[in-house]
């Protein structure tokens, strides 16, 4: 305590602050440790979280996102002659295609919790082109007015700053402040912390040809000439055999004593396999979609790639369309609207869809021309109409036509 604390009666004290938020953690360079920070790199290099990544990014990349115009019967059409409509169908940018711009979006959705687009305005107030950023370089803050703005770090030097009518902001789990998203790698760091680490462990062992550690136990008292003489001839065999766990012979009694536990006796291998479905859990991905088949059967199989549809990849598009809607389509009451087609990953074999196409065509809530377009088939001459079955009618209708024979 110093003079005039002690004059005026004032306590200094040391004061530590408690904190489990990983980003702090990667500030302060504390790595290593399960449930420490994880570097998004080498948690994404796993299979089964690159596979995962890559799923999901593909698909829903994949599939078409049009821009729709509201009808006046409750209805929709595809707006193509709006600029937006070739931006998130064709052409991002005139670098990128729509394809790789949303996979590169998805993808660091997926892995840092935020994405970010550059939107390009033109004169009529219609977004023309969306320009990926990387997240690592965009700063956001919020204003006094409760709006966002945007500090882009330009990787020739000098910032950039953006309003929030430039940027479009996606996010994967919104935190408490309502401004950033969170990212999956690091809310489950402590299963990826621990898939590290059983890829190093594995690693090590492959890089020492899997030798079994050990000890040379002698019946009798070794002296330290002997016993440098024995280890000098081990790792000149070991040295000579580095391709091969090698052959020992031992004589005089001697005895070989493992130090160390089979990847079988540790049970390494039924662990790494748990933790791989750990990781499918993260992204909701099942597990036969990420290549894990251990208990993968026919039934399960078809049933588990429609689960991806409606489990993981529906609610991500719902979480893009809204940001899209509100980032892109910003003026109030406007008919024009962003949305997936996911109908194509819901479709089943040939079978089953002509089946569902028979049933909608007698029961008369599709045309010819209907069923056409779901299968990418032109129009034909005549095909509007709707048919209606002969032995259904309205039980009004039927009512009246007793009354009248009666």
């Amino acid at each position: 305590m110093s003079f005039l604390d002690r004059i005026f009666g004032r306590e200094t004290r040391a004061k530590t602050v408690k904190a489990s938020d990983p980003y702090l953690g990667e500030f302060f360079g504390m790595r290593g440790g399960l449930g420490s920070y994880v570097d998004p790199q080498r948690a994404t290099g796993l299979a089964t979280a690159h596979a995962c990544i890559a799923i999901i990014s593909q698909a829903l990349a994949a599939v078409p996102l049009n821009v729709y115009r509201r009808t006046g019967n409750g209805g929709r059409e595809r707006a193509t002659e709006h600029p937006l409509y070739v931006a998130l169908h064709d052409m991002a940018n005139p670098t990128m295609t729509a394809f790789e711009a949303r996979e590169l979006l998805l993808a660091s959705l997926l892995v840092t919790g935020n994405a970010y687009a550059r939107l390009e305005w033109n004169g009529r107030g219609q977004v023309t082109a969306l320009y990926p950023l990387d997240p690592a370089n965009v700063t956001v803050e919020r204003l006094e007015s409760g709006r966002l703005r945007y500090r882009l770090t330009n990787p020739r030097g000098g910032v950039t700053v953006l309003i929030q009518d430039e940027v479009l902001h996606l996010r994967y789990r919104l935190a408490r402040d309502g401004v950033m998203g969170l990212s999956p790698v690091q809310l489950a760091r402590e299963t990826f912390s621990l898939a590290l680490h059983q890829q190093d462990a594995a690693g090590t062992q492959a890089s020492k040809g899997f030798r079994p550690e050990g000890a040379l136990v002698f019946p009798e008292m070794v002296n330290h000439q002997q016993r440098d003489q024995i280890l000098a001839a081990l790792e000149r065999k070991i040295a000579a055999n580095s391709q091969t766990s090698g052959v020992l012979v031992l004589d005089g009694g001697t005895e070989w004593r493992s130090f160390s536990l089979s990847s079988k006796d540790a049970e390494f291998l039924d662990s790494r396999k748990l933790t791989n479905l750990d990781i499918c859990r993260i992204w909701s991905v099942p597990p036969t979609v990420a290549g894990i088949t251990d208990n993968a059967t026919y039934s399960n199989t078809d049933q588990e790639s429609r689960a991806l549809v409606v489990r993981c990849l529906a609610p991500m598009a719902r979480r893009v369309e809204q940001a899209m809607n509100a980032a892109m389509l910003p003026v109030a009451g406007t008919p024009l609207f962003i949305e997936h087609d996911l109908a194509g990953l819901l479709r089943g074999d040939m079978k089953a869809r002509y089946d569902s196409y028979r049933i909608g065509r007698e029961w008369g809530w599709l045309s010819p021309n209907e069923i056409r377009g779901l299968e990418n088939m032109s129009e034909i001459e005549g095909g509007d109409e709707y048919l209606s079955p002969l032995n259904m009618t309205r039980l009004q209708d039927r009512e009246e036509t007793s009354n009248g024979e009666q």
